[in-house]
């Protein structure tokens, strides 16, 4: 590629993630004025990237939205599950160093989706394994994730006090998961961003403690939570600020390698 072509290159991907923020089509002045480039660069690239099935053109509106192809790229990216295959050297990694198993979730809806577990030798089973679900008002990442998002989103999520589910032990008096109301979670949440990094004590599985950090992408957004679980006999409280430090370097590799800005 010559040098000449490298900023039209780097134009088009502006536009394009442009596009990929909007809440539906936008006129190409708009993303002239927002990208602050000049109107005829934009209509030349908007041209290209329709002929390519990039971007739709809408004449009625004379706007422009996201077209097939670019959805096709995405659906790439959930095949070859890159996150993944990202996240498991650095956890792994992680838990040698720490000697407690560990994991990495992604949050879908009010719950999180856990897609890596690396257990420690010797280390019990979790119920955190690959394809398990969890309410994320319960668990380390998915506050660590929570925490990321703004009020209008963390409200659309629990809108009332039925969202908040508890995680049943059998025994309605015991059951697991102190969170219950949307003032408690914000207060929660507020604490996790004072402090860096998100923890759960016995929420889960009683006598289990984990500490997680969430991962950014390339636009700031939560891309996932690396988490850390232990016996809570073996690591008090204390000592949970200098394992979030170990977490937050595991999490800012892999948010360097999904070119995220942590």
């Amino acid at each position: 590629m010559a040098t000449s072509d490298v900023p039209a290159a780097r134009s088009t991907l502006r536009i394009l993630q442009h596009l990929a923020r909007q809440r539906g089509p936008v006129p190409a002045s708009a993303i002239a004025a927002a990208l602050e480039l000049p109107r005829s660069t934009v209509y030349r690239l908007l041209g290209v990237l329709q002929q390519e099935g990039f971007v739709l053109h809408f004449p009625e509106s004379r706007r422009y939205g996201i077209g097939v192809a670019a959805f096709e790229l995405s659906s790439g990216f959930v095949r070859q599950e890159p996150l993944t295959r990202l996240a498991r050297p650095i956890l792994a990694a992680l838990v040698d160093e720490l000697g407690q198993s560990g994991h990495l979730a992604v949050l879908q809806g009010r719950d999180v989706l856990y897609l890596v577990e690396e257990r420690a030798p010797g280390r019990p089973a979790l119920v955190t394994d690959v394809g398990v679900r969890l309410p994320s008002h319960l668990t380390a990442s998915g506050r660590a994730l929570l925490a990321t998002l703004p009020p209008n989103q963390l409200r659309a999520l629990f809108p009332d006090r039925a969202a908040f589910a508890a995680r049943s032990t059998g025994d309605a008096e015991h059951d697991l998961g102190a969170v219950k109301s949307y003032g408690e979670l914000k207060r929660l949440l507020d604490q996790v961003r004072r402090q860096g990094y998100a923890a759960e004590d016995g929420d889960v599985t009683a006598e289990l403690a984990s500490v997680a950090v969430a991962v950014r992408d390339h636009s700031g957004w939560p891309a996932a939570g690396i988490a850390v679980t232990f016996a809570r006999a073996e690591l008090a409280p204390a000592s949970w600020p200098a394992l979030a430090d170990d977490i937050r370097r595991a999490a800012a590799e892999l948010s360097r390698r999904i070119r995220g800005t942590l």
